[in-house]
Parts: structure tokens; sequence; C-alpha cells
């Protein structure tokens, strides 16, 4: 089901270009102490409004990552479309994502990119923003609204337990945080080596559930399956998902599986 693309404020939409993130469902108390104090968008690869960049471009319409060979002008015009989406007082950290485990904690925004695969913060106007195009972007916030986490689920960051990482850096015990995936490449597209299961495998037997075998002898891998496995082992039970296939839809999403050459959608979460 496609999610109601709205604004901060909640109070009349944006265009196709932006989706509220939609948390899993929680007592009507929970609900609406989140809906206070917690805001979260995914962008896609849709232009917002009527403004398009250079049709002949690979990295058309609303590419967000300044590090995949875009012009940056347009890069930049696309960030503050974002950052206009936010009162001024909120500024938006955005992150060197280098396929690792780091969890950076911010207290304060960084003009320059901090190197981390995932963030945690407990203080208000601070968007954490984590890009993917392909990989699975994954949000968590706590009951209270008082403290949230962003994490680039991509496999390598995953098997490597940075979800794990990022909990240990978070005071709200698991029982108590909401978790959202957002849309990355599916499983029947997302062909991996024996050699990626096996790292999986070795920690988990259970695991090996979120692997098929492909028709080469390779294996499918099902990033959600993996994520909320992993979530659930952890004591995350409330867990909702906007499983949309980013490489069997590049008319709305950027894929590098498909493309190689592509741009990056954002996810940004931020306390109010």
């Amino acid at each position: 089901m496609r999610q109601k693309s709205i604004n901060y404020n909640m109070q009349q939409e944006v265009d196709s270009a932006i989706e509220q993130v939609q948390w899993p469902i929680c007592s009507l108390r929970d609900k609406k102490r989140i809906n206070d104090h917690v805001f979260a968008l995914q962008t896609t690869r849709v232009s917002p409004k009527e403004y398009v960049n250079d049709l002949s471009s690979p990295y058309r319409y609303f590419n967000l990552g300044l590090h995949v060979g875009d012009c940056a002008k347009h890069v930049e015009k696309n960030r503050q479309y974002i950052q206009t989406l936010f009162p001024t007082n909120i500024k938006i950290q955005w992150f060197k994502q280098v396929h690792g485990n780091e969890v950076a904690e911010v207290s304060q925004v960084s003009s320059h990119n901090i190197t981390a695969d995932a963030a945690v913060t407990r203080e208000k106007d601070i968007g954490l923003a984590i890009m993917t195009a392909d990989c699975l972007p994954i949000l968590l916030v706590s009951k209270l609204g008082d403290e949230i986490a962003a994490i680039h689920g991509g496999w390598r960051p995953l098997v490597a337990n940075i979800i794990n990482n990022t909990l240990e850096k978070m005071k709200t015990k698991p029982t108590d945080l909401y978790a959202w995936l957002g849309p990355c490449i599916s499983q029947k597209n997302f062909e991996v080596g024996h050699e990626v299961k096996a790292q999986f495998v070795e920690q988990d037997e259970g695991f090996s559930l979120a692997f098929k075998v492909s028709v080469n002898g390779k294996y499918l891998a099902d990033l959600h399956h993996i994520a909320r496995l992993q979530l659930e082992n952890l004591g995350i039970q409330q867990i909702s998902t906007l499983p949309e296939c980013t490489y069997a839809n590049t008319d709305k999403y950027y894929s590098y599986r498909k493309n190689a050459v592509t741009g990056r959608m954002a996810t940004v979460i931020c306390l109010k």
C-alpha cells in the first residue's frame, strides 16, 4: 500500500517525491507520543513539484548523494529542498557510509560528513539522514519519542551486527523500541555468493531461512527477513515495513545493483 506523503507539520500534502514513514501499529498513547515528537520521511527518485534536473542524466531526478558523480549544484539543490520540509531550527546530518558497523552518537550537527553507517541521537532538531540505493534503511524510535536511530542496512553492516551496535548506543531498552524497514532490493533480485550466506548462518542457523538457492547455485538474499530476525532476536517486536523493491521499480527508486551509475535516496528522522 502506498504511504501518504505529508510534510513535517502534517497539515498539507507534499508531492509524491516524499513519503512519510508509517510506524508499527501501537497503543494510541504511544502513537500520539511518537507523532508529536518524531518525524521521519523517505525520498524516492521522483522530482518534487515541477522542477526536474537533466533528463539525460543517470542521476535524474532527485539524487541526494554527493559521492556518486552527479553535479554538486543539483545535489545541493535537492538537499535544500529536503531541508525546507523541516522548521528552520532543524538541521540534517549527512554521513559518509562505508558499509561498516560504526555507530555515531550525534549531539550536534557537523558541516562535515560523519563516517558511520548508523547514528543515534536524543537531541531535538537533528535530522539523521541515511542514503540508500538497494540497501535497507532501518529506523528506530523509542515509545516515549525521546530517542531515535537511523541505520544503513546493507548486507555487510548487517552481518557485522550494526543493529546490535546501534542498540548498545541507545538508552531505551529494545522492548520499548519501534522499528521501520524501508524499500530495498527484494530477495528475487538480490543474488549473492555462498560466502555471504555462510557468514550469517555461522552466527545463527535461523538466517538460512532468509536465503533461497538460485538457478546457478548462488543464493537470493532477503534483507528484510535478515533485519527482522536480528531485530526480533534483540528484543524488538514492533516492526513495520515498506517492502517495495528498488531493483524492480527504478521509475521510483534508485538501484545500484541494476544501474551501477545512479543516485541515492535518503531516509531522514528527527526529534521535534
